[in-house]
């Protein structure tokens, strides 16, 4: 139901910007919200898909782990700050849902116990603060770069439990700060700015939580464990 209710929002979105796209894209176009960006703030929403995967360094010599990533969702508000007519400071909390599975090689750390896979489901509550750098507009478009710092909640992340993975139990610490890059593109419309966007977030710290056991066939081999992902977002103000 939630993949058809996206793709029906979509639809319609897009079947409006088709209406509207002579006023947008032609070579002589109406001028939709001149004055929208002199705002000194301004809000709205995004809605959204996130693909996160794990950066995993080892400190012996082993076989990679293998990490099956999926397509998760994401919903937020946004809040922009004017700093000049080019650069704007961006806060964009959300609500962020995604899953991992783990597939650990097999070999003889797992000879007593075949226990070779692990499903780190994540859900973050993400508070980036970007600044956006904004081109001259040409019409109704105007593309952008943004890039900044964030830090993530992981609400699923287990790290106050005192089970591990010998209880078949996969933790991870609960805060992971972040840098982000990305761009894209404001698009005006009579009545507001459709916003696409792509970014990478790149976690900074290691957030494996590691078993009791220091030679345990999930953790042992870990050197560090860090958050790689990308957000593809739709945002409406």
């Amino acid at each position: 139901m939630r993949k058809i209710f996206i793709i029906l929002f979509f639809t319609s979105v897009l079947t409006g910007y088709g209406q509207r796209s002579k006023n947008i894209f032609s070579r002589d176009p109406i001028i939709n919200l001149e004055n929208f960006q002199q705002k000194p703030l301004h809000f709205g929403f995004y809605l959204g898909f996130n693909s996160y995967d794990f950066k995993i360094d080892y400190n012996t010599k082993a076989t990679d782990i293998l990490v099956k990533k999926t397509t998760g969702f994401n919903v937020g508000l946004v809040a922009d700050l004017r700093l000049h007519e080019y650069i704007d400071l961006r806060f964009e909390p959300g609500l962020y849902y995604t899953k991992r599975d783990l597939n650990y090689p097999s070999n003889t750390r797992f000879t007593n116990n075949g226990d070779t896979y692990r499903e780190v489901n994540s859900t973050y509550i993400h508070f980036p603060l970007l600044l956006k750098f904004s081109s001259l507009r040409t019409g109704n478009i105007r593309p952008y770069a943004l890039g900044g710092l964030s830090a993530s909640l992981n609400l699923s992340s287990n790290s106050k439990s005192t089970d591990d993975n010998s209880q078949n139990r996969f933790r991870v610490k609960s805060w992971t700060p972040n840098y982000e890059l990305g761009f894209g593109i404001d698009i005006f419309s009579e009545y507001f700015i459709f916003s696409p966007s792509i970014r990478g977030v790149f976690g900074l710290k290691d957030e494996l939580i590691r078993d009791k056991d220091t030679n345990s066939p999930w953790t042992g081999s870990i050197e560090s464990m860090k958050t790689r992902a990308i957000f593809v977002n739709f945002t409406f103000h």
